[in-house]
C-alpha cells in the first residue's frame, strides 16, 4: 500500500472512531455543543470549510482513480483469464485488481463518512441548540405557570374580599333601610301630632273669636241696660 493510501486509510478509521464516539448514548448533546464551544475551534472555524471542500475534492479525486484502476485491471484480468498467458501474469493482474477494489472501498467509505461526519455534527449542534431551548421555554412555561397560579390565588382573594363587602354592603344597606322605615313612621307621627296640634290650634282661635263676639255683645247689653236703668231713674225722679 502505498503512502496516500494509507494515509486515506488512517483517515478512514479515524472517521469511524470519531463517528462511534459522537454515538456514544452516555455523552449528551450539550456536552458535545461545550467542546465544539472552545476557542480553538473558533480560530479554526474560518479554515473548516476551505479544508472540507479540500478533503472532499482529494477524495473524489482518488475514489475516480481507484474506479478507473479497477476497470482497467478487470478487463485485463478478464483478457488474461480468457487467454493461454502464464500462471504469474495472471495472479499479478488479480492482485492489482485486488488492491485496485481494496482502494476503491477505502476512497468510497472515506468521502461517505466524511459527509455523514461533518452532517453529524451539525445534526449533534442543532439538538443541543433545541434541547437549551427546550430548557428555556421549560423554565418560561413553569414561570408561566407560577405566575398564572399566582395570579388565580390573588383572584381567589379578590372574590373573597369582593364577597365579604358586598355582605357588609347588604347589610349597612339593610340597616339603613330599617331606619329609613323607623324615620318615615316617626316623621308619620310628628306630622300627625302637627296636624293634630294645628287643628286644636284652629279650634282655640275659632273658639277665642267666638268668646271675644260674645263678649263684645254682653258689654253692649250691659252697656244698653245702664243707659236704659239711667233714664228710668230720671223719669221717676
Amino acid at each position: 500500500m502505498t503512502i496516500q493510501w494509507v494515509a486515506v486509510a488512517t483517515f478512514l478509521y479515524a472517521e469511524i472512531g470519531l463517528i462511534l464516539i459522537f454515538c456514544l448514548p452516555f455523552i449528551p448533546p450539550q456536552r458535545w455543543q461545550k467542546i465544539f464551544s472552545f476557542s480553538v475551534w473558533g480560530k479554526i472555524a474560518t479554515f473548516w470549510n476551505k479544508a472540507f471542500l479540500t478533503i472532499i475534492i482529494l477524495l473524489i479525486v482518488l475514489f475516480l482513480d481507484a474506479v478507473r484502476e479497477v476497470r482497467k485491471y478487470a478487463s485485463i484480468h478478464t483478457i488474461d483469464k480468457s487467454s493461454t498467458s502464464k500462471l504469474g501474469a495472471y495472479e499479478h493482474t488479480q492482485m492489482k485488481l485486488f488492491r485496485s477494489q481494496r482502494n476503491l472501498y477505502i476512497s468510497g467509505f472515506s468521502l461517505f463518512f466524511w459527509l455523514v461526519l461533518r452532517r453529524l455534527v451539525t445534526l449533534i449542534t442543532q439538538l443541543a441548540k433545541e434541547l437549551s431551548n427546550k430548557g428555556v421555554l421549560k423554565s418560561q412555561a413553569e414561570n408561566t405557570n407560577n405566575a398564572a397560579k399566582r395570579f388565580m390565588e390573588e383572584n381567589e382573594k379578590l372574590k373573597r374580599i369582593l364577597k365579604h363587602e358586598e355582605n357588609t354592603f347588604e347589610t349597612e344597606n339593610k340597616k339603613l333601610v330599617e331606619d329609613q322605615e323607623k324615620l318615615k313612621t316617626e316623621l308619620k307621627k310628628t306630622l300627625d301630632a302637627l296636624f293634630k296640634a294645628q287643628s286644636d290650634v284652629m279650634t282655640m282661635k275659632m273658639q277665642s273669636e267666638r268668646l271675644s263676639k260674645e263678649y263684645d255683645r254682653l258689654l253692649k247689653e250691659h252697656s244698653e241696660l245702664q243707659n236704659r236703668l239711667a233714664k228710668d231713674n230720671k223719669k221717676g225722679l
